[in-house]
């Protein structure tokens, strides 16, 4: 060892202390809804999953198959999770979240959610900006490494926090403003949306995603309720400073699987002809143009676009 290792394992090892602590107590706050700690995550797995197999699951979690398959059985019994034959092979099932289990996590989600705003609140909105760049540089110094022919991601997506949908509304105004000239208009626009989304947030039909890269807000979408069977995909925004890194493929995914678990039926989004690269994510995911219709709004002769995609 080099004479300044062990210091370094020693400041590691305190901060491993400090943190599991900090965890603890959070986690502690949401064991108070009556589910074991393993009981979470393994909910969390299958809501952030796509009808995962119990056997995808347990790798995930590194559980033993049998404790696997007795917490599966608990989460059935309380009506949290059921298991549906696959599309592809009915011999095989995949986990998901029932009704109940959606609104249960929707719940815990959101707590946890809070609880770690709550942490942060105090600190400046700078010491929260080299916090959260200090915490995606450990994971990727410290993370696995990536398969073969595949790069790590070099972003994180995670859900709104305090300060992000102001971002998001002032962001919007000025990418337009630059890019395609609109005027303030659609800043208004923007802002009547995202107000909406904060006042009639439901987190088990809802959802608000942010890419952040080193610390940084770098995009955004959000999947908000139109009916009971149809979610809408808004506000997809990529910074110009980190297009090319996939990420507004992967917020388009994320909506998507979104709303499969949410019970949605279909997913519509309105846009406008001319934002080429937008459309090209949606005509991807299998978005189909549904109508068309010329309008004069943000300063500019446009036509509306309604996209649809149905499973």
């Amino acid at each position: 060892m080099t004479s300044t290792l062990p210091r370094q394992v020693d400041a590691v090892r305190r901060f491993n202390r400090f943190y599991t602590r900090r965890i603890g107590i959070l986690d502690e706050k949401l064991l108070g809804g009556g589910l074991s700690l393993p009981e979470l995550r393994l909910l969390y797995e299958v809501a952030t999953r796509d009808g995962p197999s119990a056997a995808l699951v347990g790798k995930a979690l590194r559980l033993d198959p049998g404790y696997l398959s007795r917490l599966v059985a608990r989460l059935r019994r309380r009506g949290l999770l059921e298991r549906r034959p696959s599309a592809t092979d009915r011999r095989q099932g995949g986990l998901h979240l029932t009704r109940r289990g959606r609104e249960t996590f929707g719940a815990l989600d959101r707590r946890s959610h809070d609880e770690i705003a709550a942490m942060l609140t105090p600190l400046g909105a700078e010491e929260r900006r080299h916090l959260v760049s200090a915490m995606a540089r450990i994971e990727r110094w410290l993370g696995a490494p990536a398969p073969a022919g595949a790069s790590a991601e070099p972003y994180l997506l995670r859900t709104h926090q305090p300060g992000d949908i102001g971002w998001v509304i002032q962001r919007h105004g000025a990418i337009y403003a630059e890019e395609y000239g609109w005027n303030a208009e659609f800043e208004v626009l923007v802002a009547e949306i995202a107000a909406r989304f904060l006042r009639r947030f439901d987190p088990s039909r809802e959802r608000c995603w942010i890419a952040e890269r080193d610390g940084e807000n770098v995009g955004c979408v959000f999947l908000v309720r139109k009916s009971a069977t149809v979610g809408q995909l808004r506000l997809l925004l990529v910074e110009s400073s980190a297009r090319g890194l996939g990420i507004g493929r992967r917020l388009v995914a994320e909506c998507l699987r979104f709303a499969k678990h949410a019970g949605y039926r279909k997913v519509t989004l309105w846009t406008n002809k001319g934002l080429d690269a937008a459309r090209h994510l949606y005509e991807e995911a299998g978005f189909r143009l549904m109508k068309e219709e010329p309008h004069h709004s943000f300063g500019h002769d446009l036509v509306a676009q309604t996209w649809t995609l149905t499973w």
